[in-house]
């Protein structure tokens, strides 16, 4: 049947038990699954019989060429994206690319962001609200994040790091940390959660004078409370303002 249709998929943080019944069924009708290597190897062998195709980490926009071009020839594909598609994903690539294709279906499957999946590995650090800031500036120039940074911080919001460092990029959270200590106290609430849902997951939670002395990667997301965020019995949590009623 020649259909046309694109999933573009969020696979969750990483295990296949995180990932949403709508997703698995996107995977389950595709012909054809296109990916980055290590986000197709996270599908389990569920998936082995699959025809996969992938591109490197640095060629996401031929990533999404091929997929577009592949669904235009009449299969049904699904562009693998870790997390959510939507954020820091491949749905704005694909969909600024779509003229090109105008008779390709494209639908979006959200799935669980890294934000949400370390959240609940740390407790509740999220329960106000926050901002999500990556601190690769392979596309953003470094001068806007920082002023992202400072304005999270003066606003009090917690903020959430993505891509905190890389092997090209080493030291970027201690930077990032020594801009957020020229606003925030040095105990306020911190914590880390790595390689969510895959081996070797693991969390911390100290404070931002601790985490500016941590190690990172590409797979930590960091947290950084507001000014109600406490850590209590290893949790990371974030007053809402929930009070019991007065009796």
């Amino acid at each position: 049947m020649n259909r046309k249709l694109l999933y573009v998929v969020g696979i969750g943080p990483g295990k296949p038990e995180g990932m949403t019944k709508e997703a698995k069924a996107a995977l389950d009708d595709s012909e054809l699954l296109v990916g980055y290597p290590l986000y197709l190897s996270l599908l389990g062998p569920e998936y082995d019989k699959k025809e996969k195709k992938s591109t490197g980490m640095t060629a996401e926009m031929e990533r999404c060429r091929m997929a577009l071009s592949e669904a235009d020839s009449g299969r049904t594909v699904a562009l693998i994206c870790s997390g959510d598609p939507g954020i820091y994903g491949m749905a704005g690539p694909v969909l600024s690319l779509s003229g090109a294709y105008p008779e390709v279906k494209i639908r979006i499957i959200p799935g669980v962001t890294a934000a949400t999946g370390g959240a609940a590995l740390l407790g509740a650090p999220l329960m106000h609200d926050f901002a999500v800031i990556s601190l690769s500036d392979r596309l953003t120039p470094w001068d806007k994040i920082e002023k992202r940074l400072r304005a999270a911080a003066e606003a009090d919001l917690v903020i959430v790091l993505y891509n905190p460092e890389s092997k090209g990029r080493s030291g970027y959270l201690k930077k990032a940390c020594g801009i957020l200590l020229d606003i925030l106290p040095p105990e306020r609430a911190a914590g880390t959660a790595e390689r969510v849902g895959r081996e070797g997951e693991t969390c911390w939670t100290g404070t931002l004078a601790g985490l500016s002395e941590r190690q990172a990667d590409m797979f930590t997301t960091v947290y950084i409370g507001n000014s109600t965020t406490e850590i209590k019995e290893g949790r990371m949590i974030t007053d809402r303002g929930y009070r019991p009623d007065e009796e």
